[in-house]
């Protein structure tokens, strides 16, 4: 076995190893990054990028339907899926080429194959062995399914939709969060007829309440149906399509079954408990410092647990390479991360919910403020409906901003940055917004928080 030593060995090259990898490198460290796939891991290759090039295509699909509204005659043909792959794949290859260039640049040695842990600070792959002064766990997620209901056939996870030639005409989708809700809004965009299922009240559950009513609302409007407080009992597969049923008894067909449950960790099989590292099924537990239980050993992104985003991932990673480094980096807030759900419409949200904030701060010590996009004049000229909603601790900062409409992701940059730098609505509502944008309705819904709404109405 050829042994190879660095100052800091990455397992997983993924948004948080390959951050973590770029930064090591960028302050002087030698790096083996290890990658038994692709680098840019799943949010470059079956997750992030792919979803929202597809989403693009279903708006754009939208907008040639709803053209003659705007005054153009245009004739919606069809939904050609071959272009509409090959322009995704198009996006992801540009990005995957900029990215391995860039790795590539760096002092970083970028091994092939799939690593497992042998010892405390030590990874083999295949008759190699690297050993680094730190080592960095960043094997990424999987995407989950439910006890006994088998990936197969017409029962398909989101890699496989992304991957699909051809326009289903109706389709089953369990579970309404993030990945159910987004592959349900490009169905339907694209003709497909969709049935949500979600066990819990709501879509969206994680959102704030407001927020999954108002998703409901524009849901329904797009014909697109859900059930939810409803319980997925079995799935049968026959030649032309599935029968999915509830424990309730209901019954109902379509072509395929997207399973949408959450993504688990991806940690089975790599030698992390057997080498001292603390789990927690089969999430790997850190400090605040993401440090695991094994000295110099640290952990970052989908496998710990928290929110299971990209851009955590990617932040994270750069914070291990900094407190390597001996930089002491802040830690990172788990609260200020900004989520957004790509959807139509769209949802971004920031920090504490309505329910969380009065659990922490006392319900007679905040107040909310919800700002209707209607007196937005951007937000008009688009055609979307939505709100902003925030919440702040009484002659206190923000500390919760939550959004629902067209394109309000674009919108969560300020957000965060409201929610983060703990910033007064008085702070926001001196600022000056540019007109007309949908950016301005944050500085319109801050003025109303602060006593002096103008286009809105207290």
């Amino acid at each position: 076995m050829a042994e190879h030593n660095f100052d800091v060995v990455i397992l997983g090259g993924g948004s948080g190893g390959y951050a973590a990898a770029l930064r090591s490198a960028q302050l002087g460290k030698s790096v083996a990054l290890i990658e038994k796939d692709k680098l840019g891991g799943t949010c470059l290759h079956r997750g992030c990028i792919p979803t929202k090039a597809l989403l693009h295509s279903a708006e754009v699909a939208d907008v040639v339907r709803d053209s003659a509204h705007f005054g153009i005659n245009s004739q919606f043909g069809s939904i050609d899926m071959t272009t509409v792959n090959a322009y995704r794949d198009g996006i992801v290859d540009k990005l995957f080429k900029g990215l391995t260039g860039l790795v590539n640049s760096k002092n970083i040695t970028v091994v092939a194959g799939e690593g497992r842990m042998v010892g405390p600070k030590t990874v083999s792959v295949g008759a190699d062995s690297y050993t680094g002064k730190n080592l960095v766990l960043a094997s990424g997620s999987y995407s989950r399914s439910l006890p006994g209901l088998e990936i197969g056939g017409r029962v398909i996870t989101s890699e496989h939709a992304l991957q699909m030639t051809f326009v289903p005409n109706k389709v089953i989708v369990l579970g309404g969060g993030v990945i159910g809700v987004e592959f349900a809004s490009i169905w339907r965009s694209f003709g497909t007829e969709v049935t949500i299922i979600e066990g819990l009240p709501n879509l969206v559950p994680n959102e704030e309440p407001a927020i999954s009513k108002a998703l409901e609302r524009a849901f329904r409007k797009r014909g697109i149906e859900f059930k939810t407080g409803v319980r997925f009992s079995g799935v049968e597969q026959h030649e032309n399509g599935v029968v999915v049923s509830l424990e309730s008894g209901e019954r109902f067909e379509a072509e395929l079954l997207l399973v949408a449950v959450g993504r688990g960790p991806n940690t089975d099989g790599l030698g992390y408990a057997e080498n001292g590292v603390s789990m927690d099924r089969g999430y790997v537990l850190t400090n605040e410092r993401l440090e695991t239980s094994v000295p110099g050993t640290y952990a970052a992104g989908d496998i710990v647990p928290g929110l299971q985003l990209a851009h955590r991932g990617f932040q994270q990673g750069i914070f291990i390479a900094e407190e390597i480094a001996g930089l002491k980096p802040v830690t990172i807030d788990e609260n200020g991360i900004p989520k957004v759900t790509y959807c139509e419409p769209e949802i971004a949200s920031v920090g504490l919910s309505e329910a969380k904030a009065a659990e922490k701060f006392g319900a007679e010590n905040i107040s909310t403020y919800e700002y209707n996009l209607g007196g937005n004049g951007k937000s008009q000229i688009l055609g979307t409906a939505g709100f902003i909603k925030l919440i702040r601790q009484n002659n206190g900062p923000v500390v919760g901003v939550h959004m629902i409409g067209s394109r309000v992701g674009e919108q969560i940059g300020e957000g965060q940055l409201i929610v983060n730098w703990e910033a007064y609505p008085e702070d926001v509502a001196s600022l000056v917004h540019a007109h007309p944008t949908m950016n301005e309705a944050i500085g319109e819904a801050h003025l109303a928080l602060a006593g002096k709404p103008l286009h809105a109405h207290a």
